[in-house]
């Protein structure tokens, strides 16, 4: 009987009409709206070897990020320290698909700060809050401004940017494309 019931149940779930999801990508000016939060998803552990590649493809050498003997016997902290710009990088790259996927420019970074250290094997998390939303003189786009934290897996925050970027007015955004026939995709099938 059970065997009836799941054919039954996927004949009815499969006889209904079709839809293709379009996942969005940043917003337009209109969804901006001073005081909205997003909390960007999913966080990210920084793992030694994120550090040290990061380190060296940007050429930081400085033993703190990659000396473990040195980070022990002369720092403060005692232990190698993800590099800032790691983490910074990591939260500002989590907060794109939410908030300037879809931007025209990063206009500015008016602040940054590391409030706390990172260390290896530590998980990132960020939050944007939306300050202000204004038009522009073109009257087709906006700036808006937003602040954003990265927060450690301890509640912490280890990172703080505030920026600005310029967003299209949702009617004169340009549309996404794909290169290719959504018709032809499964024609075949």
């Amino acid at each position: 009987m059970g065997g009836r019931l799941a054919r039954g149940a996927a004949e009815v779930l499969g006889s209904g009409p079709v839809t293709t999801h379009d996942r969005p990508f940043g917003r337009h000016l209109e969804d901006f709206v001073p005081g909205d939060v997003y909390k960007h998803w999913p966080g990210k552990t920084i793992t030694e070897y994120d550090d040290h590649l990061f380190c060296m493809i940007t050429m930081n050498h400085h033993p703190l990020h990659t000396n473990e003997w040195y980070a022990q016997n002369e720092t403060v902290q005692g232990k190698t320290v993800v590099v800032g710009n790691l983490v910074y990088s990591l939260v500002l790259g989590m907060s794109v698909p939410d908030v300037s996927g879809a931007a025209i420019a990063n206009l500015e970074i008016e602040s940054l700060r590391h409030s706390k250290p990172t260390f290896h094997g530590d998980t990132i998390y960020a939050v944007t809050k939306v300050l202000d939303v204004k038009e522009t003189s073109k009257g087709d786009r906006g700036i808006v401004t937003v602040e954003t934290k990265g927060i450690n897996q301890r509640g912490e925050e280890v990172c703080y940017f505030k920026r600005k970027l310029m967003v299209w007015k949702r009617e004169h955004a340009p549309q996404r494309a794909f290169p290719y026939d959504d018709s032809t995709v499964f024609a075949d099938e």
